[in-house]
């Protein structure tokens, strides 16, 4: 057999056999998350253990306690984990953990992992109805739902802020504002929104932002806003360390960038990137025309290599550019290749990180540059 004729065209690759294959990881993945689950209420304890432990403080009433770690150590643990985790979203995140602060432990991970895969799912499929199993068993949020993690809740709001823009700006930038509970995966939206003239979206997403920073600072007080800011030491340490396991759990060009160099080097390259990043976003309207599902692919693809702060478990986002490209294919004829390149960055968060400490390097910077190659060189013809 020619593997690369094979491979080239992969006409194999039908519709009905994808959703075949489709369905086996959606059933492979809940097996896998059963397990998680189980994981997660053992001693080694789970990331979910963070925002719970700041919910709960929030929910007996000192929210400020959520960025204490003393605290938080001493809560977390209480759950029977070993492990512990430090709290670092901004205050206006507390308005989420605290409801699931207020349940059982075991509980609330369940509730959590149900809500936002079905805010997540509700999202992505609204904007790509056809594709609705390849969305459930995405990996990329298998590897969020597993962590218990944010991935799927800002995964939710980027992608309903793209497939939201035309027909309802407003509502699509207040999702983007939400973002301040964690702002750096929105690092790229302002730009897009200005370079497209997109204004009602990009007041509403300041407005969304602000209200959300003044309502916080209201409800949790003066005490919870200036405790936050102890929060940033924890991170900038980590950034600062020397550990590679860290990094190797990142998705970054700036944390692969670490492993063989100095961070001062890192992160100069990195902004280097950002400002090139930038540049195609400004040029996203030029180059397909006004349907934001188009230039938002490229948006959301070139955000998965703007922060240097990025864990493979943040990347649910990736499904919208990653269906964008397969309904352009079906509909307008796959490129040489496409289709099974499209099966390896389908793989790709859940796989790169699962490969990252066997082979010292994680290659998920790597598949989201391909995955943002791949949505620029996808012209549309009637634009």
């Amino acid at each position: 057999m020619d593997i690369a004729a094979f491979l080239k065209r992969a006409d194999w690759l039908e519709s009905e056999r994808v959703r075949g294959y489709a369905a086996i990881m959606a059933l492979v993945s809940l097996a896998l998350l059963i397990a998680s689950y189980v994981d997660a209420m053992g001693p080694e304890g789970t990331d979910f253990l963070a925002f719970w432990g700041a919910g709960h403080v929030t929910a007996a009433g000192d929210p400020a306690l959520a960025y204490d770690l003393a605290t938080q150590e001493r809560v977390q643990t209480a759950t029977g984990s070993q492990g512990w985790f430090a709290f670092v979203n901004p205050p206006p995140f507390l308005f989420i953990t605290a409801p699931f602060g207020a349940l059982p432990f075991p509980l609330a991970w369940g509730l959590w992992v149900a809500v936002t895969f079905a805010l997540w799912a509700f999202a992505s499929i609204r904007a790509f109805p056809r594709c609705w199993l390849l969305v459930l068993a995405y990996p990329g949020a298998l590897i969020a739902a597993g962590h218990a993690q944010t991935g799927l809740l800002t995964g939710a709001l980027l992608v309903g802020a793209v497939a939201l823009l035309d027909k309802r700006p407003i509502a699509s930038g207040a999702l983007i504002g939400a973002l301040i509970i964690k702002p750096h995966l929105a690092l790229l939206l302002p730009f897009w929104l200005v370079a497209g003239g997109r204004w009602k979206a990009f007041i509403a997403a300041g407005a969304s932002a602000t209200c959300l920073l003044l309502l916080s600072w209201a409800v949790f007080g003066t005490q919870t806003m200036l405790a936050y800011t102890t929060s940033w030491q924890a991170s900038a340490a980590l950034m600062a360390g020397n550990d590679p396991d860290f990094f190797l759990r990142m998705a970054t060009p700036f944390s692969q960038l670490r492993l063989t160099m100095p961070a001062g080097l890192a992160l100069a390259i990195s902004v280097a990137i950002v400002l090139g990043l930038i540049a195609l976003v400004l040029a996203s309207w030029r180059r397909f025309g006004t349907d934001p599902l188009a230039s938002g692919s490229l948006v959301l693809a070139a955000s998965a290599l703007a922060s240097p702060y990025l864990f493979n478990y943040d990347l649910p986002f990736l499904i919208l550019p990653t269906l964008w490209l397969t309904r352009e294919g079906l509909v307008r004829g796959f490129r040489d290749w496409e289709k099974s390149v499209l099966v390896l960055l389908y793989l790709a968060p859940y796989a790169t990180r699962a490969a990252a400490f066997p082979m010292g390097v994680n290659l998920m910077p790597a598949a989201s540059l391909l995955l943002l190659a791949m949505v620029w060189t996808r012209i549309r013809k009637d634009t």
